[in-house]
């Protein structure tokens, strides 16, 4: 495939590198169009694409354009954009917030499929959901499947009013593990751990505990139940817990940010 990537940012550039380490596109085929000077030079000396600063009608060859800009700058960059847009392209939006049906009557196009993926994308690692508009056909929405897994799972998503829900859950998910290490490391240093080591023991903490979850074939309340012995250490913390009802706060929080992109998706 030939892919324009539009906006060549952390998570833009997430997945042009996932492309081109899974050789799912060559370099000459891929188009990065970054408007910043800086950031521009900065791509010409990593020689990952082609590079320009400009969109302009070398847009129409290309298969799949991904739109990866803030969703701020949409409206002005969608006024260049649809003037050099073929309607057997598919546009991938991987922008937060803007709804299938926006994006369609602001380009003037019908191929839109739209992704939220979240910035462990970045490692290979992410979690990404993704819909699609009608008459994309299934061939074109594999491929695009294809691209979006090497940036780590897909998970494709028949309702488009569900992203909201994929935002807060997955897309801001990463923040609240980061939430929960900071103050385990916290904890740490104040039981007299200088932070290096509260941050080893943590993270290695963290990353047991997801093998555990992914292998094990217990639920999490089992889970938690072979950790915390009656009347032990782990009872006491989770106790504390729920009586501060972080449990609960957390998952407010959560629906917050989902009631959040709802707001920022009208």
């Amino acid at each position: 495939m030939k892919i324009a990537i539009v906006g060549c940012g952390n998570m833009g550039m997430a997945f042009a590198r996932s492309f081109i380490q899974y050789d799912l596109v060559k370099k000459e085929n891929l188009l990065l169009i970054e408007k910043s000077p800086e950031r521009s030079e900065i791509l010409k000396k990593s020689k990952e694409g082609v590079v320009v600063d400009t969109i302009n009608d070398s847009l129409s060859g290309y298969d799949l354009v991904i739109l990866s800009v803030k969703p701020q700058d949409f409206s002005v960059v969608a006024v260049e954009l649809k003037a050099f847009l073929n309607p057997e392209q598919v546009v991938l939006s991987i922008m937060a917030g803007i709804t299938m049906s926006r994006i369609q009557n602001e380009l003037a196009h019908k191929l839109v499929v739209r992704a939220m993926p979240n910035t462990p994308a970045m490692l290979g690692q992410g979690i990404t959901g993704f819909c699609a508009s009608e008459g994309i056909g299934f061939s074109k929405l594999l491929k695009i499947e294809n691209l979006i897994n090497a940036t780590g799972r897909s998970v494709y998503i028949e309702e488009e009013s569900m992203l909201d829900a994929v935002t807060a859950l997955s897309g801001s998910g990463p923040a609240y593990f980061y939430y929960v290490v900071k103050h385990m490391v916290e904890a740490g240093m104040k039981m007299g751990f200088d932070e290096g080591l509260s941050r080893l023991l943590v993270k290695q903490t963290m990353l047991g505990a997801y093998h555990l979850i992914n292998n094990a074939e217990l639920s999490l309340d089992d889970l938690i139940k072979a950790v915390a012995s009656k009347g032990g250490t782990t009872e006491a913390a989770l106790s504390t817990f729920a009586e501060a009802n972080i449990g609960t706060g957390l998952e407010q929080g959560i629906l917050n940010a989902e009631k959040r992109a709802k707001e920022l998706s009208k």
